[in-house]
């Protein structure tokens, strides 16, 4: 970049980068609001929270339009906000509502949204991975110039879908950038201890695409990498695989007493919070003043406030329509 300005300075408006660090507080808040409604038993079940992964989510998804699609995890509630979700509608799938975005059936790890090109939350580890595949080749037969991102875990860089996918993805030539949020544990297990290569970019050469490993906390370095690849997508130069090392604050799940970690390693990542970079990239560059940033904020709170609200007032599911939109093949006759 010319005088050393960051990619993401000079590719995005003021307003376009104000916006980013909106929905990264929106993440963080929103995330922040599920941990607090599950501990006061508003939520049951489980979630899985991206909080510290927020520019991994906001900076990948920067270049894509609603035409564009992507496939999330079941770590997923940044990607839906990145993709331009309605937060009460999230909140109130999350509260098992039927204002929610799947009429409360769906809960955290099945959240989708197709009218943003969102194909959904996946509780299937890599379960992604084929489905990004068959949309970049439906974007391909029809012509429709449109780019699928597909979202996954370290975890699922081991799994057969993953050398499956990327293979078939670039047999094809299909329009589609793999994202691997690396935040260095498969559940309890490190990346250090799981999987062969340094950087799991390294496994694009087999399957002859490009690949790049870059900081998953630092918002321009993400967007960078990501929107090259979009674009090479969009000119019919097929597949890439772009690796975000990043790091979940909390545990796997709301289980997890986070044992295999120590609060050394975790206090080091929090010193790296990407909110807290992304707000200082935008003052240093004088897209915004601190005041602004905390504006931004405070609108941030506000929207989740008001999320939780529309959600806890939302109407319960009806024991009778239980099997309402369930489907089922019938029997060959």
């Amino acid at each position: 970049m010319p005088n050393n300005i960051p990619y993401a300075i000079s590719r995005y408006s003021a307003e376009e980068l104000k916006d980013a660090l909106k929905k990264m507080y929106l993440i963080r808040k929103f995330e922040e609001g599920a941990e607090d409604s599950y501990m006061r038993g508003l939520i049951h079940g489980t979630m899985h929270l991206s909080i510290g992964q927020e520019a991994s989510a906001v900076g990948s998804c920067m270049s894509l339009t609603d035409d564009d699609k992507i496939t999330s995890t079941h770590r997923g509630h940044g990607h839906c906000v990145a993709k331009g979700a309605d937060l009460s509608r999230m909140f109130a799938e999350f509260f098992g509502k039927e204002s929610g975005y799947c009429k409360g059936r769906g809960g955290s790890m099945h959240i989708a949204d197709p009218s943003k090109g969102n194909l959904g939350a996946n509780g299937i580890v890599g379960g992604g991975l084929p489905i990004a595949v068959g949309a970049a080749l439906s974007a391909k037969r029809l012509g429709t110039g449109a780019v699928t991102i597909c979202f996954f875990g370290d975890g699922a860089n081991n799994e057969g879908a993953f050398h499956e996918a990327l293979n078939m993805a670039k047999v094809w030539n299909l329009p589609v950038v793999f994202v691997c949020e690396n935040n260095k544990y498969g559940m309890s297990t490190s990346t250090e201890r799981s999987t062969a290569v340094k950087n799991i970019s390294d496994r694009a050469v087999a399957y002859a695409m490009p690949g790049v490993t870059v900081d998953g906390n630092d918002f321009s370095a993400v967007t960078e990498a990501v929107d090259a690849a979009v674009e090479r997508a969009r000119k019919g130069e097929g597949p890439s695989l772009v690796e975000n090392v990043t790091y979940r604050w909390r545990g796997h799940s709301k289980s997890d007493r986070n044992r295999y970690r120590t609060k050394e390693e975790i206090a080091d990542w929090q010193s790296r919070d990407p909110i807290v970079a992304m707000a200082k990239l935008l003052v240093d560059h004088k897209i915004s003043t601190e005041d602004e940033v905390a504006e931004i904020e405070a609108d941030a709170t506000r929207i989740i406030e008001e999320a939780i609200a529309f959600a806890t007032e939302g109407d319960n599911p009806k024991i009778e329509e239980v099997t309402r939109d369930v489907y089922t093949k019938g029997a060959a006759a």
